[in-house]
């Protein structure tokens, strides 16, 4: 259980320096220059690379039953992948249905994550409200770890939250020291113009981005940011889309209102046109919610990530093979929303981020890493390189080149939305729990060698927002 990575320069979010890394029993025990290797220790040589955190993809859905059909990557399958690529920690999401027990739906995602190859967490989505919703919460918390509750604005008819359910879970992720998350869509409006969109003949899948323009994001992402602030709690805004939303964000955070922004390796990178190809099967490939969207708004999700008004990066890792997709080859609305990502993330976001000097290496350590590990409290346990840390790593290799393809992807899906991407800057060695699991093109994962990870609440965000709470508290006049 020992392994000496040699000769790299470490990066982290705030530094770079030379020194090899020991890690022991799944812990990096030791960091400095010319380290000996203890006996038996297995050596990665680092020569001209760099030795960074292993990435956090903190939005995937592994096995999600979706739409009327299941996910094809579970959660092996989909960790395996994620590790391959150099992310060596998931956050995935419990989406209970309308009705269906908080805890019992955690527990069936619990079970299905148990084979997942690397570490894994989960954010838990309030789909309903009453008094058991409430106790749940505060249980998931204290006995299970989660300080993460999700909110679809979006899903009308099935998992969609109202304002009444947003203002009672805001209310209680305020009490418990939660941080609450949303899928910023107004709902609503997606439902009719869908309706709009099919009476005009339009099916195929160029009416999805029609039916979800970028204002009906901006509208729900500006009324989630405004209810969060009257309730005084931290925001989480994910996969953000467009510079609706990003606009919104910003404006809330330049009044210090405590708001994070997620955006998807995808969203920065592909535009709208995908929907418009001639093949129905690849123009259905691309259909997730939000859309891509027009050109133009990639380039400003790049400055809200360059600026910081962006915190992090992710995929919406959710996977629906061609058969799945053709659910809906009469009826857009029907086709199972997904695109996949996360083996391929951290090489886009180096490729398109780093390599064209939006980035500097130790902000894409930021992005891919640091910042989500801070903002979900498991920092620094994870999101850095440094003694005591877990020996979540990854040997990077700025010159190696990959072409992505489905042929050769790890990912259990038979598309991929950056086919053909040829990128410079990729992970030669991923190391998870102190376990060589990625070696220069070879995957060694293992299932179920994943950790759940609980992650407490009351981050120190949450507790400066707390003093505040408290300095501001409404006062009665006495007459």
């Amino acid at each position: 259980m020992r392994l000496l990575i040699r000769g790299g320069t470490i990066v982290n979010a705030d530094q770079s320096f030379r020194g090899d890394v020991l890690c022991e029993n799944g812990k990096i025990v030791a960091i400095g220059e010319n380290l000996s290797a203890p006996s038996g220790a297995e050596i990665v040589d680092a020569g001209g690379c760099m030795v960074m955190p292993g990435g956090i993809d903190p939005h995937t859905h592994m096995q999600l039953p979706f739409m009327g059909t299941v996910a094809s990557e579970d959660f092996y399958t989909g960790t395996a992948a994620g590790l391959a690529g150099g992310t060596t920690m998931i956050i995935d999401f419990v989406i209970p249905s309308p009705q269906q027990d908080i805890l019992e739906a955690f527990h069936q995602w619990r079970e299905w994550a148990e084979k997942s190859a690397a570490d894994y967490s989960f954010h838990v989505a309030i789909t309903w409200w009453d008094d058991s919703v409430r106790e749940a919460m505060k249980t998931l918390a204290e006995e299970y770890g989660i300080n993460s509750f999700k909110h679809f604005m979006a899903y009308k008819g099935a998992i969609m939250a109202d304002d009444e359910i947003l203002v009672n879970s805001f209310r209680r992720a305020r009490e418990l020291g939660a941080i609450c998350t949303v899928h910023a869509e107004n709902g609503e409006l997606v439902f009719q113009l869908q309706q709009e969109v099919l009476a005009q003949g339009i099916t195929g899948p160029e009416g999805h981005p029609m039916s979800r323009p970028p204002i009906v994001e901006g509208e729900a992402a500006n009324r989630a940011i405004q209810i969060a602030n009257v309730m005084d709690v931290p925001l989480y805004l994910v996969h953000t889309s467009c510079d609706e939303a990003l606009s919104a964000i910003t404006r809330a955070r330049q009044t210090g209102q405590r708001v994070f922004g997620e955006v998807l390796a995808g969203h920065l990178v592909i535009d709208d046109s995908v929907y418009r190809n001639s093949d129905w099967a690849t123009a259905a490939a691309h259909v997730m919610s939000p859309p891509f969207r027009p050109k133009g708004h990639q380039e400003k999700l790049w400055q809200g990530l360059q600026s910081g008004m962006l915190q992090t990066t992710a995929t919406d890792h959710c996977c629906f093979c061609e058969p799945q997709k053709s659910m809906g080859r009469d009826d857009f609305t029907k086709i199972p929303n997904g695109t996949a990502g996360v083996e391929d993330r951290m090489h886009v976001l180096w490729d398109q981020g780093v390599n064209t000097g939006r980035l500097t290496p130790n902000e894409f350590v930021a992005v891919t890493s640091t910042n989500a590990a801070k903002i979900f409290n498991i920092y620094p346990r994870k999101g850095c390189v440094q003694v005591g840390a877990d020996a979540d790593l990854v040997v990077w290799d700025p010159t190696a080149t990959r072409t992505i393809s489905k042929d050769t992807h790890h990912q259990n899906i038979d598309f991929n939305i950056f086919e053909g991407m040829k990128v410079t800057g990729i992970n030669i060695a991923t190391i998870s729990n102190g376990n060589l699991v990625y070696s220069k093109g070879e995957l060694r994962a293992v299932k179920g060698a994943g950790n759940y990870i609980e992650r407490p609440c009351f981050p120190n965000y949450v507790q400066a927002m707390g003093k505040h709470t408290q300095a501001t508290k409404p006062t009665a006049v006495k007459r």
